[in-house]
């Protein structure tokens, strides 16, 4: 067999295994290392699989993974969320659907300290699900928010997503959350106007709620402080060149520790359970990067991706249809694969070949994040609507299917928007960054 053939049939084993409900972490590790051990025979193939794990474990720009883990699990355990969503409540009575847009504008909000989609659907679940059924919420409207307004937590920053995009493709961390700012604020968007439009054409969803005071609309804005406080401390920080994306995670998972001991929320048993918390996802995370990095050095050594940019060079593929087919093979994908295997098993291969094609790296990271959450949160098998589906049993699964199915409008517009008009995520990082 050819190098390149190896390669491919390395890839369909892959997947294979995938399919067939290997976790992620082994079937990255086991491919890679006999897929080494056959290009390049044991002794390279077992210098290499006890070379990258400390490589790995000992990155400095990885670093910033487990400290905003913590920062997330800190203020999931604390009222931080629950104060962004009662601000957010008060300010939007009286307009119909305006807790639906509420449980949107609160899960982007706390993305925004969380970094991560599955705690931030949990979270939301955990403290708006409650209240929307006190409204009179029907549950699609409901669930179909939560899950939306969770898929946020990876696109605006800080990402853990794009941490590890970053890693791999060798790009600024910075210049990603730049570059994800905008079209994370315009996704929220979206999913707002869809979640208003759903509430106008089906008022039953969304029964109308009582108009509060101005006076209590401007308390209501005094309550989220500490979460603008961490932003900026962290984000602000990162834009502004005060602080290395590593240095700021370490800054946020600290002050998050200390507004809530000053706001007397956290106790010794609170911050136990979030230091075991992050240290178990931040092991899983890593097992799943040191595994991608043996399967990428697998790969790279078998030429596949520089077959595929000639193949793609011979058929004269337009650059749009191109990302069409990447597109499409994202949302395949996403129905048996979580986000961040799919971003280090994809991103190797296609990269290359978007790159040949003159597309940007930091603009195309973009499109990739926007598409793994559309895999979050598109049936049947969106982790997204399983996680909401864990914190409320009662709630049919075939229910949170029909909910969610008018948000998936928004991120596939978002797509079009950027293919369409580029600076959208090219024009922060240009003006930050040069």
């Amino acid at each position: 067999m050819s190098a390149p053939a190896i390669g491919a049939f390395g890839v369909i084993i892959l997947f294979a295994f995938l399919f067939l409900r290997v976790p992620v972490w082994v079937v990255l590790m086991v491919v890679g290392f006999l897929g080494s051990y056959v290009m390049s025979g044991p002794q390279a193939a077992l210098a290499i699989a006890g070379t990258t794990p400390f490589d790995m474990a000992s990155a400095y720009n990885l670093s910033v993974i487990p400290l905003f883990v913590l920062m997330g699990e800190v203020a999931s355990g604390t009222r931080l969320s629950a104060e962004l969503f009662s601000a957010a409540r008060i300010m939007l009575s009286g307009v119909r659907g305006g807790l639906a847009v509420a449980t949107l504008s609160a899960s982007a909000c706390f993305g925004a300290v969380c970094g991560s989609s599955v705690a931030t659907a949990a979270t939301m679940t955990r403290i708006a699900l409650p209240e929307l059924r006190k409204a009179g919420y029907d549950d699609e409207l409901s669930t179909g928010s939560l899950a939306a307004g969770g898929s946020l937590g990876i696109l605006i920053p800080p990402s853990i997503i794009l941490v590890i995009y970053a890693a791999i493709a060798e790009q600024s961390v910075p210049r990603l959350f730049a570059a994800a700012l905008v079209p994370g604020l315009l996704l929220t968007g979206l999913y707002i106007l869809v979640a208003m439009t759903v509430a106008r054409l089906r008022p039953q969803s969304a029964p109308a709620s009582e108009k509060v005071s101005a006076r209590e609309r401007w308390a209501a804005l005094r309550q989220p402080w500490q979460f603008l406080l961490l932003f900026v401390g962290t984000i602000g920080g990162i834009y502004a060149g005060v602080f290395s994306p590593t240095e700021a995670a370490a800054v946020g998972a600290f002050g998050a520790i200390v507004l809530g001991i000053i706001g007397r929320r956290v106790d010794l048993a609170t911050i136990g359970r979030a230091i075991e918390n992050s240290v178990v996802v931040s092991c899983v995370l890593f097992a799943i990067i040191i595994g991608a990095s043996l399967f990428s050095f697998f790969i790279v050594q078998t030429q596949l991706p520089s077959m595929l940019a000639g193949w793609a060079d011979a058929l004269d593929l337009p650059g749009t249809a191109l990302l069409l087919i990447i597109i499409l093979a994202y949302i395949v994908m996403g129905c048996f694969l979580e986000g961040i295997g799919m971003i280090l098993i994809t991103v190797p291969v296609f990269l290359p070949l978007v790159v040949g094609y003159g597309y940007d790296p930091v603009w195309f990271a973009i499109i990739v994040v926007i598409v793994v959450e559309v895999g979050l949160i598109h049936p049947p098998v969106g982790m997204n609507l399983f996680v909401i589906q864990a914190q409320a049993g009662d709630v049919d699964i075939k229910a949170i299917y029909r909910g969610i199915l008018p948000f998936l409008i928004a991120p596939l517009v978002l797509i079009v928007l950027l293919m369409l008009f580029p600076g959208l995520a090219l024009w922060l990082p240009a003006q930050l960054y040069g």
